[in-house]
């Protein structure tokens, strides 16, 4: 298996890609794969609207939250620091988009973040 990091339409996503051979065993598998019988519930996502037209700052890879410097209330200038995450063992900031005042934090430090969920709201 190899992994692959790709941006699609602004978004990152890690991929792991497996070489299929030519013999059509994953056809075979494919097919020979269980059929769902139920919907899949998307309960787990924790992901939130941006309120009023704020500007949301969403995980760009999926990591852990290991210290967020903003709360609810705080000013905040572009470039500032929002949180400190890390993701394939290497810790990153992210960093607010524009100047604004923080309207929601929808994450805690210790706390697990997927690509695309919503982690900070600026209005």
């Amino acid at each position: 298996m190899k992994k692959y990091l790709i941006t699609v339409n602004d978004k990152q996503y890690e991929v792991e890609v497996a070489e299929v051979r030519a013999s059509g065993s994953a056809q075979r598998t494919i097919e020979s794969a269980p059929k769902m019988k139920k919907a899949v519930s998307t309960d787990h996502i924790k992901s939130k609207k941006a309120v009023n037209g704020g500007k949301s700052v969403s995980a760009p890879m999926p990591g852990s939250i290991l210290k967020v410097n903003v709360a609810e209330g705080d000013v905040v200038t572009k470039g500032q620091s929002l949180l400190v995450f890390e993701a394939m063992k290497m810790e990153n900031d992210l960093t607010a988009p524009c100047d604004g005042t923080v309207a929601q934090v929808n994450v805690k430090e210790g706390g697990v973040m997927a690509v695309g969920d919503v982690l900070v709201v600026i209005e």
